[in-house]
């Protein structure tokens, strides 16, 4: 069909949310370090226009929302100035060692 498979959308997702930590100066790795995971608990995407083979996407991430165990991510996917995806997904703070949620510590997602 010459289009991007759907679950694709998720794995872009994936790195914009991975990139925006990391300019925010905090890297996913040091996270999981620090012994916190942030499992997707809610993910979607609305396809506007589906996105080709070969075509260069602009992936733009912000924070949606932070309350005190989840965190929520924004996504619009663009080729040029045309929108094609735009999307959701939410996440919570789980320790490693008990694999409990936990409030979000104030240096993952300190306010701008």
């Amino acid at each position: 069909m010459g289009v991007v498979y759907n679950s694709v959308y998720l794995v872009w997702f994936e790195i914009g949310r991975t990139e925006l930590m990391r300019e925010r100066g905090v890297s996913y790795a040091e996270v999981e370090k620090k012994g916190i995971s942030l499992p997707v608990t809610e993910a979607w995407f609305k396809v506007r226009r589906p996105a080709q083979y070969d075509d260069l996407v602009e992936v733009q991430t912000r924070i949606q929302r932070v309350r005190s165990r989840e965190v929520a991510f924004a996504y619009h996917l663009y080729r040029g100035a045309q929108l094609l995806v735009e999307g959701e997904t939410v996440h919570i703070a789980v320790g490693h060692s008990d694999h409990r949620s936990m409030v979000l510590p104030p240096w993952l997602f300190p306010p701008d």
